[in-house]
């Protein structure tokens, strides 16, 4: 037991091949991570940028900066910048951000909200490709950023992927990804209908990437907390989204569970609207690659 703990290339494999891990889960949903959210685009923007919204990214930005991250003149590259919930703020606080985002309506949302960013800000960088996609070396990208930020991208899938992030990075790399598998009120009353047993608590990249990052000698910090929020569905509309997760529990939404499905919401819910409560534990490591003691303000 011991031995497999410190076996790198175990680790590595192991996280390749997890079903639980979020490449996997998603492969198995059939969801291309590039245009797979193109109808949730707009509601997205949205909720990013609602007071709710900016202030989640606020938290993330000020643990940032509690540990020494100053963004004043600071160049960062944000994958997966999405419609820029990040890289607004980045540039507010007088960062030179280049953002990556292959997805086009959130490529479309994202340049109109760069006019969020005060005049005499530097002007932030769209670049509408996939990060795997883009040659490295060839954009002068090696150690080209003094931040490389990844949150909750599935741009990060295996140690691979980490590497790659982190040949852009000079300073600090940021990564934020699931810690355990995602939490839905809805799917956690079905699924005991479904399969006779309660929901447990699945590995998670985040479990792979602080083990491998510990192994391979990195120093960085590392925090898991819990964020939760609440959506109002219909009845119909709460009905196909329990369908489509079924997908990532390794459970067919066939007949029969439409059925069980179907009839328990109905039961259970009579009114128009189902509330519906969503989110689950999230990991954020900063990875130190120059000054790599402990930060202290004095």
């Amino acid at each position: 037991m011991a031995k497999d703990l410190f076996d790198i290339q175990l680790w590595e494999q192991a996280w390749k091949e997890d079903p639980s891990s979020t490449a996997n889960q998603m492969k198995r949903a059939g969801i291309d991570p590039t245009h797979g959210f193109d109808h949730k685009a707009k509601v997205f923007d949205e909720e990013v940028f609602s007071e709710g919204g900016r202030r989640r990214s606020e938290r993330i930005i000020g643990w940032m900066e509690g540990q020494g991250v100053d963004f004043a003149g600071l160049s960062v590259l944000d994958i997966g910048a999405a419609s820029g919930g990040f890289s607004v703020p980045f540039a507010e606080r007088g960062a030179k951000v280049t953002a990556v985002e292959p997805n086009v309506p959130l490529a479309d949302l994202f340049e109109a909200n760069t006019a969020r960013v005060s005049p005499g800000k530097e002007k932030i960088t769209l670049v509408r490709e996939a990060f795997e996609d883009l040659d490295i070396a060839a954009m002068g990208w090696e150690k080209g950023f003094d931040l490389v930020f990844v949150s909750m991208c599935p741009v990060i899938i295996d140690w691979d992927s980490v590497e790659r992030v982190l040949s852009c990075a000079r300073q600090y790399c940021y990564i934020s990804t699931s810690a355990g598998s995602r939490q839905h009120s809805l799917i956690n009353e079905v699924m005991p209908l479904l399969t006779g047993r309660e929901m447990h608590p699945d590995s998670s990249d985040m479990a792979y990437l602080n083990h491998l990052l510990y192994l391979k000698g990195y120093a960085y910090e590392s925090i898991v907390t819990r964020e939760m929020k609440s959506t109002e569905l219909s009845v119909e509309a709460a009905i196909e989204e329990v369908l489509q997760l079924l997908k990532t529990h390794h459970l067919p939404a066939h007949e029969v569970s439409r059925n069980i499905v179907t009839d328990y919401i109905r039961s259970t819910y009579q009114e128009k609207k189902v509330t519906v409560q969503q989110g689950g534990r999230f990991g954020k490591v900063l990875i130190r690659l120059q000054d790599q003691n402990m930060y202290s303000k004095s």
